[in-house]
């Protein structure tokens, strides 16, 4: 399996910013031009739809399958972003991927049926994510869903239980061509890589929502790798001091980031 490489910090902010001005561009642009800038938006965000279709590899679909749903999420997510949001658009964009891709197994891959009002509830969340995530500034819990679309949290709960009911392949199948090994010989280890991604994106609005010295507190321990000595020097508090604040803040991201993956 090639992982793709994780983008640096830096990179990541001039993808967001780039993104960013040509959402604005394109805001106020008529065709052909304004849908050339949203093509640009797909083709820069591109690499995070391939990071998201390769979640659901092991479900038994297609690989290039997946990816041309997760671009089709992009592309809907690049035309039904509004600037005047408080999100940023990977922050809509994720959730919105990750709908089409949902809807995708809803409707085409699944091989144990659960009930008909289960799978659509599947479709009605995987609909209503995008635009609560947009309006609420956070991936919405059960409850909020469940609120928004006029149903008890139980029912969000149980069609998110049933999301591994989809096309299965037998690990005894052929691995290779020559069928010198077995489907299970070829299976690689769980990776980092990909979750480390969609963490990134995931948590990127809990960080924006930190004070200017909580995310001081992240870019001297983790971008510049200071010691908590060196960050108390820096900050002029002790060394316990900011032992304190660092685990404050990252029990608070952790907690964010346990919230929104559980969805």
């Amino acid at each position: 399996m090639t992982i793709a490489p994780v983008t640096p910090p830096d990179c990541k902010q001039r993808i967001a910013e780039t993104t960013h001005d040509l959402l604005i561009e394109a805001d106020s642009t008529p065709d052909p031009r304004h849908q050339e800038l949203l093509d640009e938006v797909v083709l820069l965000n591109a690499p995070v739809a391939r990071s998201i279709a390769s979640r659901y590899h092991s479900k038994g679909v297609d690989p290039d399958d997946l990816e041309q749903v997760a671009y089709l999420g992009l592309v809907k997510a690049a035309n039904g972003y509004r600037l005047d949001a408080s999100t940023a658009f990977l922050s809509y964009a994720v959730p919105t991927i990750r709908g089409e891709l949902k809807r995708y197994f809803r409707d085409c891959a699944w091989t144990v049926r659960p009930p008909r009002r289960v799978q659509e509830m599947q479709g009605s969340i995987a609909a209503a994510e995008p635009e609560l995530t947009q309006r609420l500034g956070h991936v919405p819990t059960d409850e909020e869903t469940a609120a928004a679309l006029g149903t008890d949290a139980g029912e969000v709960i149980e069609a998110a239980s049933v999301r591994g009911c989809f096309t299965t392949l037998s690990l005894d199948a052929p691995g290779t061509v020559d069928g010198g090994t077995s489907l299970l010989d070829t299976v690689a280890d769980s990776e980092d890589g990909y979750d480390l991604v969609e963490n990134v994106h995931t948590l990127t609005p809990a960080v924006a929502s930190l004070g200017d010295r909580d995310k001081r507190i992240l870019e001297l321990r983790f971008r510049n790798g200071l010691t908590q000595e060196e960050i108390g020097n820096e900050l002029g508090v002790s060394q316990m001091q900011v032992s304190r604040l660092l685990r404050s803040i990252l029990d608070r991201l952790r907690s964010e980031l346990s919230t929104t993956m559980a969805k």
